[in-house]
C-alpha cells in the first residue's frame, strides 16, 4: 500500500465517524485491503446511504456531480473529495443495471481493516469478488482474479 492511500484512507476514517448508517470501501483500494493486486489506485469508492453521502461531502468540502452519466452505474447521489492524496469518489444509494432494470447495491457484510491506526470498511472477500463480477467490466474482473490468486 502506498503512503498516499494510507493516508487518505486515515482522512476517510476520520470524516465518516459521524456516519449514521454503515459504510464501505468497494474498488481498486478495497482490492488492496483484501491483499489482491492492483496496478494502481486512481481513486478511491466510497458507499454510503444517500444522506451520509450527502452530509460527507459537505462536511469535507467536496463537490456534488462530475459523473457522466452511465448506462450502468448511478447514485441518488454521487460527488469527489480531491483533497486527499487519492481523490475519493462518494456513492449515495449506489445502484446498479441488471437483467434490464436498476438495482441498489447492497452489501451484507462488513469487514472492519486497520490502516495505521485508522478503521476503514469493506465487503468480505467472497461479496467483493461478486460485486465486481456484476459490475463486469475488464478492470473489475481482473480484480476478482486478483482476489481468488
Amino acid at each position: 500500500m502506498t503512503p498516499a492511500l494510507s493516508q487518505t484512507l486515515a482522512m476517510i476514517a476520520a470524516a465518516a465517524q459521524s456516519a449514521t448508517d454503515r459504510w464501505w470501501l468497494i474498488g481498486s483500494a478495497a482490492v488492496v485491503l483484501h491483499g489482491g493486486s492492483v496496478e494502481a489506485v486512481k481513486d478511491v469508492d466510497l458507499m454510503m446511504s444517500p444522506s451520509d453521502a450527502e452530509a460527507f461531502l459537505r462536511r469535507t468540502g467536496g463537490h456534488v456531480g462530475g459523473a457522466q452519466p452511465s448506462n450502468r452505474f448511478r447514485s441518488k447521489i454521487f460527488g469527489v473529495w480531491s483533497a486527499p492524496p487519492v481523490p475519493i469518489e462518494v456513492f449515495g444509494g449506489f445502484r446498479l443495471a441488471a437483467d434490464r432494470q436498476w438495482r441498489d447495491v447492497v452489501i451484507a457484510s462488513r469487514e472492519p481493516v486497520t490502516v495505521g491506526g485508522s478503521q476503514v470498511f469493506v465487503p468480505s472477500r467472497e461479496e467483493l469478488i461478486q460485486l465486481l463480477h456484476a459490475f463486469g467490466r475488464p478492470k473489475d474482473l481482473e480484480r476478482t482474479r486478483s482476489l481468488q490468486r
